[in-house]
């Protein structure tokens, strides 16, 4: 049992953490390499299609509606001066370990938590106001200097890392607010309940359900309250969070993988969608293997303009890239998109790769160590020296991406090989 006395913020000193939000983070570094994009609305995407999407808008272009998500027809509609920039996924690696050692000069950084967000905990001679905002000021001056005056961040300051990142929401681009329990209230009068990092939509029902329905009421509900309206104790934890209380993070256990793909024009059709979702599920299993995981379950799905198709299947535990591809042999037949523009691959119900059961035939067990062995070559010498003949035509779509939860590349392989 924790003591929440001992977690209690000091009236004296309440500013123990330090979180770091990058502004626009992907279209930043586009325009910090680039300065004909300066001042110019920029939208990131993954692929210059109609039907895909922004997955990073410059403010320039956030002014005319453009938002990570929008479609890539639709946010030309609404800003047509938009300069659509194909993402560079290891030029944004490589920034976010500049910026991290920026930061390090100053304070030392105690989490990554995404591509673009980190914490710091800071000293108790760092925790008074006017000293937590003197180590925020440094921290935007060594990014600007040692990174480069494109990369602004939004810096948060309050008494534990949940409260220190909501203050970086309130005050964008290039922000630095302090915030106190006691000023949620007050600061928080026009949020709605989707916008706390960790209420979505669906959340936001069952605490509808359980008579909570504006900020206010979520602050002022007692332990009890939350406790039964988020369903136990992640209700607690909310509680304690709000009130400045400085709590351990809770462990989280990864339940999906997968892997999603607009299909560039030259696979949009059932043959072309088939090998592209091929290339997904050996990548996806590549990196199940890497996380050291295996799967119960697999779900592939095709999209079309106005339709979809889904298929989800049952398996006993496997790591198997080959075991995958017989299951979606047998679902494909089932598919009857014939103009797809997207594919998907999910791996679910993971569980540690340890905790298999192996079968007590050898035989059944050589299509996992195959597929480690083929692992082992491919990083060495680099990726697709082995892969299944059926991925030969697609092999160079579905490149490696970072995800904003992320601040690593999945590596397929040696890329000087």
């Amino acid at each position: 049992m924790v003591d929440m006395n001992l977690l209690q913020p000091d009236p004296h000193r309440p500013f123990r953490w330090l979180y770091l939000d990058l502004n626009a983070y992907f279209a930043s570094v586009e325009e910090q390499e680039r300065a004909e994009l300066r001042g110019r609305p920029v939208g990131v995407v993954q692929v210059a299609a109609d039907n895909a999407c922004v997955i990073a808008a410059s403010y320039e272009a956030k002014r005319f509606g453009v938002r990570t998500g929008t479609l890539v027809y639709e946010a030309r509609a609404l800003c047509p001066e938009l300069e659509l920039v194909e993402a560079r996924h290891r030029l944004y690696v490589e920034y976010h370990e500049r910026i991290l050692t920026a930061v390090e000069t100053v304070v030392p950084v105690e989490k990554v938590c995404s591509i673009d967000e980190m914490r710091a905990r800071l000293l108790e001679t760092e925790a008074g106001e006017a000293e937590a905002v003197r180590v925020a000021k440094r921290v935007k001056r060594a990014i600007k200097t040692l990174v480069g005056k494109c990369l602004t961040c939004s810096i948060g300051l309050a008494p534990n890392p949940f409260l220190a990142k909501i203050a970086t929401e309130l005050q964008k681009p290039d922000g630095l607010v302090h915030l106190r329990p006691e000023e949620l209230e007050e600061r928080l009068a026009d949020w709605k309940l989707t916008d706390f990092p960790g209420i979505n939509r669906r959340m936001a029902v069952r605490l509808n359900l359980s008579g909570v329905y504006t900020v206010r009421q979520l602050l002022r509900s007692d332990e009890q309250s939350l406790r039964k309206a988020f369903g136990g104790v992640v209700g607690a934890r909310w509680y304690h969070l709000l009130r400045g209380r400085d709590l351990p993070d809770s462990e989280t256990k990864r339940r999906t993988l997968g892997h999603s793909h607009v299909l560039p024009p030259e696979f949009r059709s059932r043959d072309g969608s088939y090998q592209v979702m091929l290339r997904l599920l050996e990548k996806a299993a590549a990196r199940l293997r890497r996380e050291g995981l295996a799967a119960r379950g697999i779900a592939f799905k095709v999209r079309a303009r106005g339709e979809g198709w889904k298929q989800e299947k049952r398996l006993d535990a496997t790591q198997d890239t080959l075991k995958f591809i017989e299951t979606l042999q047998r679902a494909w037949p089932k598919n009857a998109m014939e103009r797809p523009t997207q594919v998907s691959v999910t791996l679910f119900d993971l569980f540690p790769a340890g905790q298999m059961t192996l079968s007590l035939l050898a035989a059944d067990n050589r299509g996992g160590r195959l597929a480690h062995a083929v692992d082992r070559v491919n990083s060495r010498f680099g990726k697709h020296k082995i892969l299944p003949a059926a991925l030969m035509a697609a092999k160079e779509t579905a490149p490696e991406r970072i995800a904003f939860t992320k601040a690593t590349l999945f590596d397929e392989g040696n890329t000087a090989a």
